[in-house]
């Protein structure tokens, strides 16, 4: 099986890209935030890679970094994800984002993903609550959606007030894990809350 790919990027399509790897062209299927992440065409990229062999095709999914690879896998394992799916989700969701809303269990924020109705949003945040403090994301030490999950009142009763003040659930999430990753344990609901209006002010 191929697990990753190094090439020179040869082009970038609707929903791929084609890498040349020593004359040998590959259709490599990706979210848009990894074509995001491509080098220009004509230079060199890298990207790992989940093979597909099914019957009649051999697929293969590229992904920038392993913390987009891990939540693929995830994805794929709620009934209704297929590979369609999981990166229309990938590529509307950044992994912070996606681990955030499933963590404050925001599945409107994931039907911004085309193919994604509001049942399947719910079975995706609830099947995958318990498995988002499993991928470390962006290199920090504790990732924002277990902040959400496992620190108790305070990031709660933040989170709450901001969305009774009409910001989206999943910002509002993130925006107060973000102040308790700088205040610690000791953070309280006001400075939480003040904390987050900052981030969202023009």
């Amino acid at each position: 099986m191929i697990a990753k790919l190094r090439g020179v990027l040869d082009s970038v399509e609707d929903g791929f890209v084609i890498l040349d790897v020593n004359g040998v062209g590959y259709r490599v299927f990706c979210s848009a935030k990894t074509q995001m992440k491509m080098p220009p065409k004509g230079q060199t990229a890298t990207l790992l890679i989940e093979t597909q062999v099914r019957e009649d095709a051999i697929r293969l999914i590229g992904f920038a970094d392993a913390v987009e690879k891990s939540w693929y896998l995830l994805l794929g394992g709620v009934q209704g994800v297929g590979t369609k799916v999981a990166l229309a989700i990938l590529s509307v969701l950044s992994a912070d984002e996606l681990s955030m809303a499933i963590a404050s269990g925001d599945s409107k924020a994931v039907t911004r993903a085309p193919g994604v109705g509001p049942k399947l949003a719910v079975r995706i945040v609830t099947e995958l609550k318990g498995k988002v403090g499993k991928i470390s994301l962006s290199g920090a030490d504790t990732p924002a959606g277990e902040i959400v999950q496992s620190k108790g009142s305070a990031v709660d009763d933040a989170v709450s007030a901001l969305v009774n003040l009409g910001y989206a659930r999943m910002d509002a999430a993130m925006a107060v894990a973000k102040s308790f990753k700088q205040r610690g344990e000791s953070a309280q609901v006001g400075d939480l809350i003040r904390d987050a209006l900052k981030e969202f002010a023009p």
